[in-house]
């Protein structure tokens, strides 16, 4: 799972409930000094939640750029349903749409996914791309997760079925201690990982294992699309993440020495490849 460096928002951000047609989702909104030349929504990936992209919220919004990272429904801080029918792709596609539509944002949105939240963002473009001038890609592939994750995401749902998100919680930690980089020696990461909906996590996990390949669907759209990934992954192999950018004929950046994870292991290099492509549109 990404690690964000801090829980805490910088100075550009504040912590808010978003309210939309299909509910209230919780986000960090930036905001730049000067009018926004433009506005991003970002999706976190599995696991995952808003402050994901907490360490590139401040030169995002340095740029000019109103940046919005939102918690989905049954991720962390926005409330979920403990129901798994409510978590089908098309739903979470449904909630970003809505949450574009409460941005209001003459010209659109450009919208940025990570793993999983890139999979969403692509199924909203594809239902109506209309709400988005652009769509990043980042460390998201054009199908099903690798044979090695889908078996994690399978186990992880055995002892969701018989264990409580604590019991998980210190099962994992026994087998991947806490990082220095961990917030308050991973109290924060305990946090979030207790307030995800269950059920958000066997739902999407069995997603992620059989999502099928939609990137020509994708092509035929004329919407900009940006590919960015580490420089390894264990998700989607790199190689795979650049025949998909190929087969799209989209933008690729690959961010040296970042992982599964550019947006907290690089974040001011993501940052500038996200503002390099806005600039270009």
């Amino acid at each position: 799972m990404s690690r964000p460096p801090t829980f805490t928002p910088p100075p550009c951000a504040r912590a808010r409930v978003l309210r939309t047609g299909r509910g209230d989702f919780a986000v960090l909104d930036a905001a730049p000094r000067t009018p926004p030349r433009a506005t991003a929504l970002l999706l976190p990936g599995y696991t995952g939640s808003k402050e994901d992209f907490i360490a590139m919220l401040e030169p995002l919004a340095g740029a000019g750029f109103r940046v919005v990272s939102a918690d989905g429904r049954g991720q962390y801080e926005t409330e979920g349903t403990g129901r798994q029918e409510d978590y089908a792709q098309k739903e979470l596609a449904a909630d970003v749409q809505a949450q574009a539509a409460a941005l209001d944002a003459p010209g659109g949105v450009h919208l940025v996914g990570h793993s999983l939240g890139g999979q969403i963002a692509r199924a909203a473009v594809l239902a109506d791309a209309s709400p988005f001038r652009s769509l990043t890609l980042m460390s998201s592939g054009p199908a099903e997760i690798s044979p090695a994750q889908q078996e994690k995401v399978r186990l992880l749902g055995e002892v969701l079925a018989t264990l409580t998100m604590e019991q998980v919680w210190r099962a994992m930690r026994a087998l991947d201690p806490p990082e220095d980089a961990d917030a308050d020696g991973g109290e924060d990461m305990r946090r979030r990982w207790l307030r995800h909906d269950p059920a958000q996590l066997l739902a999407t996990g069995a997603q992620l294992s059989a999502e099928p390949d939609r990137v020509d669907e994708l092509a035929a759209l004329a919407l900009p699309v940006h590919v960015v990934s580490g420089g390894t992954d264990d998700v989607w192999p790199v190689p795979l993440l650049d025949s998909m950018a190929r087969r799209l004929g989209a933008r690729r950046t690959v961010i040296e020495g970042a992982e599964h994870s550019p947006n907290t292991a690089r974040p001011a290099e993501t940052a500038a490849a996200l503002v390099s492509f806005w600039d270009d549109l």
